[in-house]
């Protein structure tokens, strides 16, 4: 499936107690037809109440805490199943919440942001996380610098740019950023551009990923870290390469996701090994 032009695979591993193994994701990412963003592994609830518990696997193999766009994708598989629209799933980041709209779009509420330095986490201690220390280029005229970092269940670092997103070497310096000492569990890097108060330009460096056409949680860390610079206000349009999405920061201190997903292909692979049958197009 897809998010917004990101690659999710949908791993149904419910009635199994195996899980999908990191040399299986890699072995999938391997192949060029079947390159992808992250797994969504939907395996039995844990808590009863919940519809499925959602492991996600990005493609270097490692384990996320979250991930908006591929949220979407499981709510939009399981209510083409299921014949319901609404749905509550556990994560290790939480209880996450998806409804399909009649027109097919898909709200996710994406819980609460965290701000604390030891939530996010970074390894020094910042009294305001809205600007921390951190920079690429001359320390005199640095390219980026002062982003606003956050945990969307996952560690994010916008930094803002008064032009094109586009121009800056992304592809170059998110590896490094990404990496940083800062981040103890590495970073998901954003450069992002306030078109007006209700929208931004993003582009991503996904952690454990790379270069993204969206990244859910990035578009609500952006969004969150623009109210609180002052730069926007708590709903705006997430431009992204894939497409838009609309991301709102609630009274009650939830961020929600509204965007599309899309089926693209259905297949077979071995959790184990990531041997893999495609089998069944859209």
């Amino acid at each position: 499936m897809n998010g917004l032009g990101n690659q999710i695979i949908v791993a149904d591993m419910r009635g199994r107690a195996d899980r999908v193994t990191p040399e299986a994701a890699i072995a999938v990412n391997a192949m060029p037809e079947t390159r992808f963003d992250q797994i969504m592994a939907i395996h039995d609830p844990k808590t009863p109440g919940t519809a499925a518990y959602i492991e996600i696997i990005n493609s270097d193999g490692s384990r996320a805490q979250a991930c908006g766009n591929g949220m979407r994708c499981v709510v939009q598989m399981l209510s083409a199943e299921q014949g319901r629209q609404r749905f509550t799933f556990e994560t290790v980041a939480g209880l996450l919440f998806g409804e399909e709209a009649e027109d097919g779009t898909i709200t996710v509420d994406m819980g609460t942001p965290k701000f604390a330095w030891y939530d996010i986490p970074l390894t020094e201690e910042f009294a305001d996380t809205r600007y921390i220390e951190l920079q690429i280029g001359p320390i005199d005229a640095p390219v980026l610098h002062s982003p606003a970092v956050a945990s969307m269940g996952n560690p994010h670092a916008t930094f803002w740019v008064a032009d094109d997103v586009g121009s800056y070497a992304l592809d170059r310096f998110g590896p490094l950023l990404e990496n940083h000492p800062l981040f103890p569990e590495r970073c998901n890097i954003s450069i992002a551009q306030v078109i007006r108060p209700d929208h931004i330009i993003l582009r991503t460096w996904e952690r454990g990923a790379g270069l993204t056409q969206a990244c859910g949680t990035a578009a609500c860390a952006a969004l969150v870290n623009g109210a609180r610079t002052r730069r926007t206000g708590r709903k705006a349009t997430l431009t992204l390469p894939g497409g838009d999405l609309v991301v709102e920061w609630l009274d009650n201190d939830h961020v929600t996701l509204t965007g599309p997903a899309e089926f693209e292909w259905r297949g077979f692979f071995d959790p184990a090994t990531g041997a893999w049958t495609r089998s069944e197009a859209a």
